[in-house]
């Protein structure tokens, strides 16, 4: 079992920045994905970055080049740097570490994409922070 704690979400205007953590309870060992997901109003869960148990990172297109997934040396924590910030981007966000048993996690490790409109199986999921971004 691993406890994932997401913090770092907040209300900012367009063109803001902010930095989400996701702390887990223990090392993350093994072959892999943690990945961040929002949800919007109304709208499905998304992947939106991923990073393997290789540090191999893979980004959504709406969040490429403004995001920047990383964890750290232990890998007990995930980081989401988000800059530029526009109202789209407002949404509950969540960490997940995904494991590679299933289709998910290897399509990040073997395509290189998030692969759109797939829930991952095998999964373990932070609580949400919300990010809320004014125009």
């Amino acid at each position: 079992q691993v406890q994932l704690v997401e913090s770092g979400g907040g209300s900012v205007q367009s063109g803001g920045s902010l930095n989400l953590s996701c702390i887990a309870s223990r090392e993350i060992t093994g072959s892999h994905c943690m990945a961040w997901f929002r949800q919007a109003a109304g709208k499905e869960r998304e992947g939106i970055a991923a990073i393997d148990s290789d540090i191999f990172t893979v980004y959504a297109d709406s969040v490429k080049g403004r995001f920047i997934i990383s964890q750290n040396a232990i890998k007990n924590t995930l980081y989401l740097q988000m800059k530029s910030l526009k109202p789209e981007d407002t949404a509950t966000y969540y960490c997940a570490v995904v494991s590679h048993r299933g289709a998910w996690c290897d399509t990040v490790q073997v395509a290189g994409v998030i692969p759109p409109g797939l829930s991952p199986e095998y999964t373990y999921w932070g609580q949400g922070t919300q990010v809320t971004v004014s125009s």
